[in-house]
């Protein structure tokens, strides 16, 4: 057989005449593809691209250790404190002793988890020495070597100094260690935080907690005393300078950054616009300095990026009414520049049209609009902030009741890889929490429950607000037989400690009278409530009964004609100097009558009497009437109405 020309045109069979996706056809000429180089993760990435979220599951963070995963919102919180901690702990060991690592053997490479291979680390002082210390974030060290080598008369290169000065800058004169001690008890200060819009605020207009720029710091200092300054000297002192809540200071560099005739980055300026709100009271006068910085940048020639609008939207926040007008203008700038805005551009504007306090519809449009204009789309990481937008977003829905804006909301989540732009756990918390109220506000029980069953534990803990929100939606849907189960979920969580919560459950169960099965069902609850709050009395917690759940858990408990447990909760009213209410007693008295013990009767009645209580005369009418009763027990009935009456009259 001839060998086949791949320059000769194909003939015979039409249908080998079209293009195929392997080849490529031009002018009757077939070209062989070129090579696919596939990537090492490619494999990886589609195979998990065919797997979805077990609902059933805990976290991803939790899945090393089945005996580690957590069940209650205290382990959750501790256990996500304590791997963080634990990864600085590797983190550490890695920088300090990357000796110990230098056989790579992961598959595939990850680059940014090994150590870098540094040389040894020479004794001499030199410079050579200082970038070693430099490259290994010894902060500390770094500035003493600097110091021996000024004083020694050697001369620092300007690219060594200004990489000292980028380390001082970033962790604000502080040693690495120390910074991530305060970044640890600021997210346990997060973890814990019952406001989540109080603490975004706070962060916004305070910055880095505790970590303020102090005066005349080791990088003042050292920026001092270098005999030649660049652009990069001074940028790093403004970006160091915004980052550490010194806006004023920030400016000031600013100004002799540009009477020395150097430009400054686009970093520096994007700091310069976040840190104008600081500087400046009025709004007015903080758009006047924003849009002064955008013309100095236009005369500069330097291109503004995404981060440049986002700053300037993020300045705008705090501007009121008048950020709305030029929020408008802003995004038309974008457009016009062809930038793509990222999720932190819509929170954004979530913030600087939507206030809670006073909404209107021209205000509430702007959700909308903002859905309509982000469906369907991909997300990467771009801002530091894109991880605000969906906890910011849901808790609109939430305030203006729209769960169907919601489920577009969550769509869009799901969209993708879009669910990666949620944020720490903090913020995925926030969200789900949120969502999950609305959905007990706004959707029927089975949608709940089956939300319920998908989001806990997997995607969140629930907080006691949320297992109420959830009892309050058994409560409207009619379900109250639900609440045993519920009760067990509450306990695992952490939050049958709490007394509102303990109290809503039993007033719940006792407020109506159930059928015989749902009555037996919430008896044995009540039992276990009684036992879990004994045992947390002999641990000494804060968690007592109250008049309220005494009552309630008797009531319980002698309607599902529980007579002992129901008697030993009166002897409770005893122990811990509560006065039973008249429905108490009567539910108490209604059991006695379905078991036909007079001799209860008579002790109930007696119970009353030695608490003085309104209801003896009528306990004892009742007793009777619908008890037959001796001679005798008649007489002591008697006795006890006639005592009780007496003690009513000298009161």
């Amino acid at each position: 057989m001839d060998a086949f020309d791949f320059r000769r045109p194909c003939s015979g069979n039409a249908a080998l005449q079209k293009k195929s996706p392997n080849l490529e056809v031009d002018e009757g000429i077939i070209s062989l593809p070129r090579k696919k180089t596939w990537d090492k993760l490619a494999v990886l990435q589609a195979l998990a691209s065919t797997v979805k979220r077990d609902p059933t599951a805990p976290n991803y963070m939790f899945q090393d250790d089945p005996y580690l995963i957590p069940r209650t919102t205290t382990e959750f919180r501790l256990f996500s404190l304590s791997k963080e901690s634990g990864e600085n702990a590797a983190r550490y060991i890695l920088d300090k002793h990357p000796n110990l690592f230098e056989i790579d053997i992961a598959e595939p490479h990850v680059p940014c988890l090994m150590p870098e291979k540094l040389p040894l680390q020479l004794e001499e002082v030199g410079e050579d020495a200082l970038k070693y210390q430099i490259r290994f974030r010894k902060l500390k060290a770094s500035v003493d070597m600097y110091d021996q080598l000024m004083q020694a008369g050697t001369s620092v290169s300007l690219e060594t100094s200004n990489s000292l000065l980028d380390l001082l800058c970033f962790y604000g004169d502080r040693e690495p260690d120390q910074l991530n001690s305060t970044e640890n008890n600021s997210k346990l200060e997060q973890l814990e935080e019952a406001s989540e819009e109080r603490k975004k605020r706070r962060n916004w207009q305070n910055g880095n907690r505790g970590l303020k720029w102090r005066e005349n710091n080791n990088a003042e200092r050292i920026f001092n005393l270098m005999p030649e300054k660049n652009a990069h000297s001074y940028c790093t002192m403004i970006r160091g300078m915004v980052k550490h809540r010194a806006a004023a200071k920030a400016f000031d560099m600013y100004t002799d950054l540009l009477n020395n005739r150097l430009k400054a980055d686009v970093h520096t300026f994007n700091a310069l616009i976040v840190a104008a709100s600081e500087v400046r009271e009025k709004y007015t006068e903080r758009w006047e300095l924003v849009e002064d910085l955008l013309n100095q940048m236009a005369q500069q020639k330097i291109q503004p990026n995404l981060l440049t609008f986002n700053s300037v939207l993020k300045t705008l926040r705090w501007c009121g009414a008048f950020g709305k007008s030029m929020a408008l203008r802003t995004l038309n700038e974008m457009k016009a520049l062809n930038i793509e805005p990222s999720l932190a551009t819509f929170d954004h504007l979530l913030g600087i049209f939507y206030k809670p306090a006073a909404s209107s519809r021209g205000e509430t449009e702007m959700i909308y609009e903002v859905m309509d204009e982000i469906k369907g789309k991909r997300f990467y990481p771009q801002d530091p902030d894109d991880g605000n937008f969906f906890p910011s977003a849901m808790k609109i829905c939430l305030d203006l009741k729209d769960i169907q804006l919601a489920y577009e909301l969550h769509n869009m989540l799901e969209t993708a890889e879009n669910r990666k732009m949620l944020g720490d756990i903090g913020q995925q918390t926030t969200y789900c929490g949120r969502f999950f109220t609305l959905l007990c506000m706004m959707e029927q029980l089975d949608v709940v429950m089956k939300w319920y069953k998908e989001m806990v534990p997997s995607m969140f803990y629930p907080n006691s607000q949320g297992m109420l929100d959830l009892l309050y939606a058994l409560d409207t849907a009619n379900h109250l037989e639900m609440i045993p189960q519920i009760w067990k979920d509450i306990k695992q969580l952490g939050h049958g400690r709490r007394p509102a919560m303990t109290e809503e459950v039993l007033a719940l169960m006792a407020r109506d009278k159930q059928p015989p099965e749902t009555r037996v069902a919430f008896a044995d609850c009540a039992a276990d409530i009684k036992s879990f709050c004994e045992a947390q009395e002999r641990r000494q917690t804060t968690l007592e009964w109250t008049a309220t759940s005494l009552g309630n858990c008797t009531i319980l408990f002698a309607r599902a004609g529980q007579m002992q447990e129901a008697w030993n909760m009166l002897e409770l009213f005893k122990k811990h100097n509560r006065i039973p209410s008249d429905l108490v007693m009567d539910e108490v008295l209604n059991c006695i009558k379905q078991s036909k013990e007079p001799s209860q009767a008579l002790d109930l009645v007696k119970f009353a009497a030695d608490f003085s209580l309104q209801s003896t005369s009528k306990l004892a009418r009742r007793a009777l009437e619908e008890f037959q009763l001796s001679e005798e027990q008649r007489k002591v009935l008697a006795d006890m109405t006639a005592e009780s009456s007496d003690n009513s009259d000298g009161e």
